[in-house]
């Protein structure tokens, strides 16, 4: 079974160099696959394409070297070039993360194939729209929020009119029930978050900060895994 059809997004890390407080990006990695993350996303606005690169092989490395790479998906935020030279260079990295206003989801599925994964944030406003009226057959999960403001993105959730719209319970639990595809949910979330948004029955939660910018990475990574677990 391929990663794709085995895809786990119950407890999922985004990180970049910019999250991390100075600390290598592996190291946070590493934390959190100790700890039982299922999914890691390289995601930067501001490393040069040189530096993703490098950061996927890091990270590649780190899942490799815990006997997890075919657990554990590795995925890339936006960027298909990264994606691309990465695996020419041999790094095994598993599909990409795009947003609505990114690479259109078919040109992405055309070069990474059909063993890839390929994941989509829906803008706020226009999710349950886009879930009713596009063809979702080429994607893999949907990124939901943010469940609170969040400093990690400001300009997630933001409406035409430069409003945060973040996302209610109630509004994830109808999401949950209409998406054709698992639904990961992010955006601010705390570990007194899980228990709530478990009941919505989304698939999982993506969070940035809560463990990259962690005093220790892995205890709460681990607090969170727990939580979520035992919230299902």
């Amino acid at each position: 079974m391929s990663i794709r059809e085995n895809l786990d997004i119950s407890a999922y890390l985004v990180v970049g160099p910019e999250n991390t407080k100075g600390r290598p990006v592996k190291e946070i990695i590493s934390a959190a696959i100790s700890a039982g993350f299922s999914c890691i996303q390289i995601r930067s606005k501001v490393a040069a394409a040189i530096e993703l690169i490098d950061l996927t092989r890091q990270a590649a490395s780190v899942i490799a070297s815990a006997g997890k790479s075919e657990k554990v998906a590795l995925l890339v935020d936006d960027r298909l070039d990264v994606v691309l030279a990465a695996r020419k260079l041999g790094i095994k990295v598993d599909g990409i993360h795009v947003g609505q206003t990114d690479i259109p989801v078919d040109i992405c599925r055309e070069y990474l194939g059909e063993e890839s994964i390929i994941g989509l944030s829906a803008r706020t406003e226009e999710l349950f729209e886009y879930i009713k009226t596009v063809d979702v057959s080429q994607i893999d999960y949907f990124g939901a929020g943010p469940l609170h403001k969040t400093m990690t993105k400001p300009d997630c959730g933001l409406d035409s009119t430069g409003k945060v719209i973040v996302r209610s319970l109630d509004e994830l639990t109808k999401l949950k029930k209409l998406s054709p595809k698992p639904v990961v949910v992010g955006g601010g979330v705390k570990i007194f978050d899980i228990p709530q948004l478990a009941q919505t029955k989304v698939d999982g939660f993506f969070v940035v900060s809560a463990v990259a910018e962690a005093d220790d990475p892995e205890l709460v990574a681990r607090e969170l895994v727990k939580a979520w677990k035992s919230a299902k």
